[in-house]
């Protein structure tokens, strides 16, 4: 993926060492070029060590928002074969700003679900066709016994006047009913920024995997610092108060298992972060597999219901 020009304010150190090795690159090769070169990438190396090392909840943010961070359709590229995309609701058109389809991983043949940003940062905000083509496309693999795997980076509906007229709440109200009570297993994948009932809509599932770098809250925090201290100024404060990383996420119990990513975040090196989430993937996939649908069902149920109960114990 080439490098954007764009980049976060901590991380100029290392762009400006990338830029410089990119320069290097192409001139000709030395011995002595060759010598420069192996120190600046060591020297990039240290500095993301060191910078990733003590990340701010707040950068955090600004890390799951980058815009080279890697989206649904990256990961449908590199961790699945055979994509068949599915499209529209059957009410009133087809929203991109969800994927939807069946795949294979592996040997199985399970649906892939996820949002897709059109853009950078949080812009385009899935639709209410979005989520009813969504759950369409669960109740399909209900009906033909395929796991489900969802990815879940979305931070917020989409509050335009439209989405609000096709019924958005009743659409991430009746997606959260009928995913707890799916009978297949459901994988979800917190890869971004996500939050509120739009990450929600995505998220009801056995087991919940989060990237390291992702974020995950019940409001965007410039939202949260809006309500807390009436003042987006207060949005650092926002990001540690709601506790939306997945350190504190997994120790409340409202993820299950952090995936790491590469030195530097996923969009520093994004093959390497895919390859490091297909090993709890499968490892997840085949646990819930082996395990009966009425089991599921209700431990999924019980886990929901723990929910409220951990965030008032935990914090």
């Amino acid at each position: 993926m080439p490098r954007a020009a764009a980049f976060l304010e901590f991380d100029e150190p290392i762009e400006l060492l990338l830029a410089e090795i990119e320069t290097l690159s192409l001139m000709p090769s030395t011995a002595d070029r060759q010598r420069e070169l192996d120190g600046l990438r060591s020297r990039v190396t240290e500095l993301r060590q060191e910078i990733y090392s003590q990340l701010t909840p707040w950068q955090r943010v600004l890390v799951a928002r980058h815009p080279r961070r890697p989206r649904t359709r990256d990961y449908l590229s590199r961790l699945f074969a055979d994509f068949t995309e599915l499209h529209g609701d059957r009410r009133f058109g087809d929203d991109p700003g969800v994927v939807a389809g069946f795949a294979r991983f592996g040997e199985d043949a399970v649906l892939v679900v996820g949002h897709q940003r059109p853009g950078p940062v949080f812009a385009g905000c899935a639709r209410p066709e979005g989520y009813r083509k969504a759950l369409r496309c669960m109740k399909l693999a209900e009906k033909f016994n395929r796991p489900i795997i969802t990815f879940v980076d979305s931070a917020g509906t989409s509050p335009d006047v439209g989405s609000e007229e096709r019924g958005m709440a009743d659409a991430i109200a009746y997606s959260l009913r009928e995913m707890t009570m799916l009978a297949v297993p459901v994988i979800v994948v917190v890869t971004g920024e996500s939050a509120g009932g739009g990450a929600l809509a995505l998220g009801m599932g056995d087991h919940v995997l989060m990237l390291e770098y992702a974020v995950y809250g019940v409001v965007p925090v410039e939202s949260g610092a809006q309500m807390l201290w009436g003042d987006e100024a207060h949005t650092p404060e926002a990001s540690d108060a709601l506790k939306i990383t997945a350190s504190d996420l997994v120790r409340l119990g409202v993820i299950d298992e952090v995936v790491p990513e590469p030195l530097g975040g996923a969009h520093a090196d994004p093959l390497t972060a895919t390859k490091r989430l297909a090993e709890p993937l499968r490892s997840t996939l085949d646990h819930l597999a082996s395990t009966s649908s009425d089991t599921r069902v209700a431990r999924r149920h019980e886990k929901i219901r723990r929910l409220g109960l951990a965030g008032i114990d935990g914090v």
